[in-house]
């Protein structure tokens, strides 16, 4: 069965009409949901080189090893976390002495300013590349505050490791299934590397399963009893993008690592099942 997916553009609104069937019904007989998508929320990182994110839409974790023993000082310094003036925003890890580390990064999220819960979340991204550079785009639970991690829940849309550059993970992380036992699966390129061009980014998520895709092929589903623990994802979730610098998960950078390496986000857009 083939699926397209249409895009109708109506002065500054978007509708999306995501996952739509060629054919309206299985070959069973048995009818097929159509699921619409509007837009809800979207950073299209427009605006002067050499600019902050949106502060409307964008704060900052400044700090360092945020539990995985990596190496990078995050700041929201222009060097680390700024518009590229072609439409991205550009994160960039580097190698400098800042504040007792050899590496400063940029880690930014929408938390106390974009909570969501369900729906399709993607970016369009061009991933930077090297042993020991770790770029995510990532959610975590709103309520994280109160209840810690990993009861809050971790939604992992994209997880990469440099020295892997036509591999990526997606993963799930909550109480009882989080850190090595997460629920995860990678997607590879069968002839290509993520830092050669940008690519889409994307879950869907609804009150049973989220599903994960690379340019709309979907790679990973996780259905709701999948889990040996709670599942936590029922409540809303913020939406964070970073690149670290070494960690336990990765390893640190080697001898053959160039710096700077940076991840170039075009677009961040959530969407909202149409009523």
């Amino acid at each position: 069965m083939s699926l397209t997916r249409i895009s109708l553009v109506v002065g500054s609104w978007i509708v999306i009409l995501a996952q739509v069937m060629i054919s309206c019904s299985s070959p069973t007989g048995t009818e097929v949901k159509v699921t619409e998508w509007e837009l809800i929320w979207q950073d299209e990182f427009n605006g002067d080189a050499d600019k902050p994110p949106n502060s409307d839409n964008w704060g900052y974790d400044i700090g360092t090893d945020w539990g995985n023993q990596q190496l990078e000082y995050d700041t929201d310094r222009i060097e680390n976390v700024a518009l590229d003036g072609n439409g991205n925003l550009a994160i960039t890890a580097r190698e400098e002495s800042y504040l007792n580390r050899d590496y400063t990064s940029g880690r930014i999220l929408t938390r106390d300013k974009f909570e969501s819960v369900y729906g399709r979340y993607e970016a369009r991204i061009k991933l930077p590349t090297g042993a020991g550079i770790w770029p995510a785009f990532w959610m975590l639970g709103s309520n994280i505050k109160t209840v810690g991690w990993p009861q809050c829940g971790e939604i992992d849309i994209m997880e990469y490791r440099g020295q892997a550059p036509s591999t990526c993970y997606g993963s799930l992380h909550g109480p009882g299934y989080s850190g090595s036992n997460a629920i995860s699966r990678q997607f590879q390129l069968t002839s290509d590397r993520f830092d050669n061009d940008f690519h889409v980014f994307a879950i869907e998520w609804n009150t049973g399963s989220i599903s994960w895709s690379v340019d709309d092929s979907v790679y990973h589903v996780v259905h709701k009893g999948d889990q040996s623990g709670d599942w936590v994802f029922n409540r809303p979730f913020f939406i964070v993008l970073n690149v670290a610098v070494g960690g336990n998960w990765i390893g640190p950078p080697s001898t053959y690592t160039s710096f700077p390496q940076t991840m170039l986000v075009d677009y961040v857009r959530v969407y909202g099942e149409k009523k």
